[in-house]
């Protein structure tokens, strides 16, 4: 074993405490249980703890706190059962934790981490949804439901209903180091959009409205109502894909940039990019204001193996953007570089999440439970890459994973010494 897989707890919880200030963070997390023998520090921070060394459940966490060194660790010294976690992540506040989220964010800004993530000066936040889990029976009553089509073993189809949760995300992305910022549950019976806007408004309340400077989405949210609400009434430009050939916008960009030479040149990751531009064009009824559309082609060259060959294969994609707001200090790159961050959501966030931390998996299946489990598992999420990336030199010089960081923190929980920064 490594000698460093003995101190990468203890250098955790040292950053953690010197960072973010984690014991009084933990201290300040309550729950509605009238008497709790159990503190409520010692559940959130075996909680926390579960996420970083990847516990999958609540049972397996039960055996973990039976660890000597798990209980110095979060200041409790019996074994923690998996029904008092389901209980007591019915009873906490998702406020509480959600503030915790901003603290957590605001730190970083603050020491500025997120100047690498900046891109041409501005910080970029990406909206996407992403459903975390679903289920042919169990249901509560903030579950959403639709009707699928199933095959019996002899072929015939039937109708079944199937539950499942769904939330819109928003992530500061960029060529640096991406966190995500918040969240927002989808309501029963409502569109991406308008949880996305209810998230919005939220975090312009909680995060000021100079947190971030551009919103990235896909091409569902490039409806009227949705950039009246966030242009005129938040205040952030809007970058969104254009797919929907039935807009005027769509079909009016593609004549006046058929046959034209583009307006820019320029190569991006072996990429060559051509970009046309079309200013003060009008969006729709919903929307009237004058917008600016971004075409753009992008030409590469990939090599392939066929057979006991490799080949070349010349490949082309082509990108509509339509940007709305104040983004008029900027040329078309600027915006086709913007608008590709959003894949950052899907790419650093969700299949991060979902291979290496288990978003897919329902611990507790109760309203209040899995918003609360959520946002431990996205607070323990954002510590440990604010550990590994920023303060971890293994990491950052190509030493060691983040898959491999995670298991020296579980080895050094092991085998390393007792932590007693919880404690008391």
């Amino acid at each position: 074993m490594n000698s460093a897989d003995f101190t990468q707890l203890s250098q955790f919880v040292h950053y953690t405490d010197q960072r973010f200030d984690l014991p009084w963070l933990a201290g300040a997390f309550t729950d509605s249980r009238p008497q709790p023998e159990i503190p409520s520090r010692a559940v959130w921070l075996s909680l926390i703890l579960g996420e970083v060394v990847q516990i999958g459940s609540h049972l397996q966490l039960e055996e973990e706190t039976q660890l000597p060194q798990w209980q110095r660790w979060v200041g409790y010294p019996k074994p923690i059962s998996h029904d008092t976690f389901g209980y007591v992540s019915e009873r906490l506040d998702p406020a509480q934790l959600r503030r915790a989220g901003v603290w957590i964010n605001r730190k970083l800004k603050r020491g500025k981490a997120f100047e690498a993530s900046k891109l041409k000066g501005l910080l970029v936040v990406s909206l996407d949804a992403n459903e975390q889990f679903c289920s042919d029976h169990r249901c509560c009553e903030d579950c959403l439901s639709r009707e699928v089509t199933c095959k019996h073993a002899d072929g015939q189809e039937y109708q079944k209903t199937q539950y499942y949760h769904k939330q819109v995300y928003a992530q500061v992305s960029g060529p640096g180091w991406s966190v995500l910022l918040d969240f927002e549950p989808m309501r029963p019976g409502e569109e991406e959009c308008a949880a996305a806007v209810r998230l919005l408004r939220r975090m312009r309340a909680q995060y000021g409205p100079r947190f971030f400077d551009v919103v990235v989405v896909d091409s569902w949210y490039a409806q009227g109502p949705f950039l009246k609400s966030v242009v005129e009434e938040l205040g952030w430009p809007v970058i969104a894909v254009l797919k929907q050939e039935r807009f005027e916008v769509y079909q009016e960009t593609r004549a006046l940039t058929a046959g034209k030479k583009p307006d820019h040149q320029v190569e991006r990751d072996g990429r060559q990019v051509q970009v046309w531009e079309v200013r003060q064009l009008r969006f729709s009824d919903s929307y009237p204001g004058p917008v600016r559309v971004v075409k753009v082609r992008e030409r590469w060259t990939e090599r392939q193996r066929v057979g006991q060959e490799w080949t070349h294969q010349n490949k082309e994609q082509n990108w509509i953007w339509v940007v709305a707001g104040d983004l008029d200090g900027y040329d078309g790159v600027a915006v086709r570089d913007w608008g590709h961050l959003r894949w950052k959501v899907e790419n650093n966030a969700f299949g991060e999440l979902t291979q290496h931390w288990h978003l897919t998996h329902c611990a507790h299946h109760h309203p209040v439970a899995v918003v609360a489990l959520l946002w431990i598992k996205l607070l323990a999420f954002t510590l440990f890459h604010a550990f590994a990336v920023l303060h971890g030199k293994r990491f950052r010089l190509g030493r060691a994973t983040l898959n491999e960081v995670r298991k020296q923190i579980y080895r050094s929980l092991l085998c390393g010494e007792p932590i007693l920064f919880f404690s008391g």
